[in-house]
C-alpha cells in the first residue's frame, strides 16, 4: 500500500481501538464537576456535539486528553488514551468529594472502535450520530469517525492505519509516555479547539492562560515524515545540538507499505534544521503538510 491520495481515498472499514479508553462521568454534578476540571466548557457541551478537552496538572501539563460527549441518557463519555486512563479516573475521582458526580472506566462496556471511509456516517466535524459515534476532522480526504459500542459492520483493517491518519491530523493524544510533559499551547491543542480562554479556573488554568496571552509559546506540534519507525515519547534532535532534544514525538504510526509518519512536539526555531527522532544519529524527520494553520512565531 502506498501513501498516494488514490490509495488514501480507497481506505474503507473499521479497526479496533484497543490503546484508547473510555471513562464514564454521571450524575447530577457531573458536568459542573468536569467543567472545574478540564480545559474546556463542559457546561455548555450542546445534544449531539463532542468537544476535545484536557485535564492538566497545576503546572499547566497535560496530564490526559479526551474526546467528550454524552450518550443517550446524559452522562458524559471521556475517550482517552487506555495508558493513562487508570492514573486519570483515580486522580479525577480524588477530587469528587461531595459533588454528585461518578466515574467509571466503561471501556469492556463500550469498547471504541475507528471508523474511516464511505461507512463513516453524513455530518460535520465533532458531530455525533445516534449517541455513541463522534465524527472526527478528516485526514487528507479520508473521513473518519470514532465508534463507541458494537464494532461496526465494515471490513477490518490494521488499528495502525487509524493511529497513522491520528498523527497526520496533527490533533495530539496523550500517551503515558508523554503525560505530564506538554502545556497545551505546546501541542496545538488551543488551535484545535481544545482550550476555552473564557470558562474560568481549572487545575494549571493560570499557566496555560499566561502562555496563550504573554506570547510565551516557542514549541508547536508538527506533522512529520519518518525515514524510520518512530515511538511517543522519543526525543528529538536538531543538528545544531545533539546533546540537547529540540523536541518529543507525540504520536506516531508505520502501517506496512506506507512511510512512517508521526506528530512531533519541537522547539519552532529548530524547524528548519536537520531533525532525527531517538538519538542525533537516529530515523531523519521531515515536516509535512500541516493539517490547519500554524500562528507566526511569537
Amino acid at each position: 500500500m502506498s501513501t498516494t491520495p488514490a490509495a488514501l481515498s480507497a481506505l474503507e472499514g473499521s479497526m479496533p481501538l484497543t490503546d484508547w479508553g473510555l471513562i464514564r462521568a454521571s450524575g447530577d454534578d457531573a458536568r459542573s464537576f468536569l467543567h472545574g476540571q478540564l480545559t474546556q466548557d463542559i457546561q455548555g457541551l450542546q445534544p449531539g456535539r463532542a468537544r476535545l478537552a484536557g485535564y492538566c496538572s497545576a503546572k499547566g501539563r497535560l496530564l490526559a486528553s479526551f474526546v467528550v460527549w454524552a450518550d443517550a441518557g446524559g452522562d458524559l463519555l471521556l475517550a482517552c488514551s487506555a495508558d493513562v486512563l487508570p492514573a486519570t479516573l483515580k486522580r479525577l475521582s480524588m477530587f469528587v468529594l461531595r459533588a454528585k458526580c461518578k466515574l467509571t472506566d466503561a471501556t469492556a462496556e463500550l469498547p471504541l472502535h475507528g471508523l474511516v471511509g464511505s461507512a463513516v456516517p453524513a455530518g460535520d466535524d465533532w458531530q455525533v450520530v445516534d449517541h455513541r459515534v463522534v465524527i472526527l476532522p478528516a485526514v487528507n480526504g479520508v473521513r473518519r469517525a470514532l465508534v463507541a459500542g458494537a464494532s461496526p459492520a465494515a471490513a477490518a483493517l490494521d488499528p495502525e492505519l487509524w493511529r497513522w491518519l491520528e498523527a497526520r491530523s496533527g490533533i495530539a493524544r496523550v500517551v503515558a509516555a508523554n503525560s505530564e510533559q506538554f502545556v497545551p499551547q505546546m501541542v496545538n491543542w488551543e488551535l484545535v479547539g481544545g482550550v476555552n480562554f473564557q470558562k474560568g479556573c481549572y487545575p494549571g488554568q493560570e499557566v496555560v492562560a499566561r502562555s496563550q496571552y504573554r506570547g510565551t509559546t516557542k514549541r508547536r506540534a508538527y506533522v512529520v515524515q519518518a525515514d524510520g519507525a518512530l515511538a511517543a515519547g522519543q526525543d528529538v534532535f536538531a543538528a545544531s545540538d545533539a546533546d540537547q532534544p529540540a523536541g518529543r514525538v507525540v504520536l506516531a504510526a508505520a502501517p506496512a507499505g506506507m512511510a512512517p509518519a508521526a506528530l512531533v512536539e519541537l522547539k519552532i526555531a529548530a524547524t528548519d534544521e536537520r531533525l532525527h527522532a531517538g538519538s542525533p544519529d537516529g530515523p531523519l524527520l521531515r515536516l509535512g503538510d500541516q493539517p490547519y494553520a500554524l500562528p507566526a512565531a511569537e
